[in-house]
């Protein structure tokens, strides 16, 4: 089976595009076989692995375009009552090589009943939810990788 496959990533895919939902791991991959919501395959075959964002656009070879989007996942929103334990929160998740979603005064992660337990037990203010989730690329991420 020829499937399409996707070459490059777009930064303004159609408003008509065919629509893939992906979570965070599956948002970063080089090569794998895809099916949109309609049911349509191609093959995702970028050079390199990149970090798809929601609203990406993958460019076809059949020259149509397919549109990205982040399909919300169980995920720990995490508050403090000051900065000072914010930044503390963050340096224990840190140390725990999480990724993590920075937003405002909130961090999120991806759920894990162990260190939810580990973040109440350190005082934070938390809140299980299904949201898409998009952490920090790190200090050694790649730069954007559009054209």
């Amino acid at each position: 089976m020829n499937l399409p496959r996707a070459q490059r990533v777009i930064d303004d895919p159609p408003a008509d595009a065919e629509v893939v939902e992906l979570d965070y791991d599956a948002r970063h991959r080089r090569r794998i076989a895809m099916r949109t919501e309609s049911g349509r395959e191609f093959l995702l075959d970028l050079p390199k692995a990149v970090a798809l964002a929601d609203g990406d656009g993958l460019a076809l070879n059949d020259g149509t375009a397919v549109r990205v989007r982040a399909k919300p996942e169980r995920v720990i929103d995490v508050r403090a009552a000051s900065p000072e334990q914010l930044l503390r929160l963050a340096w224990h998740l840190g140390n725990r090589h999480l990724p993590t979603q920075i937003f405002g005064d909130t961090l999120r992660i991806r759920y894990d009943h162990v260190i939810l337990d580990m973040l109440g037990g350190l005082g934070a203010d938390t809140r299980t939810t299904e949201a898409p989730f998009h952490p920090e690329g790190g200090a050694y991420a790649a730069h954007p990788h559009h054209e």
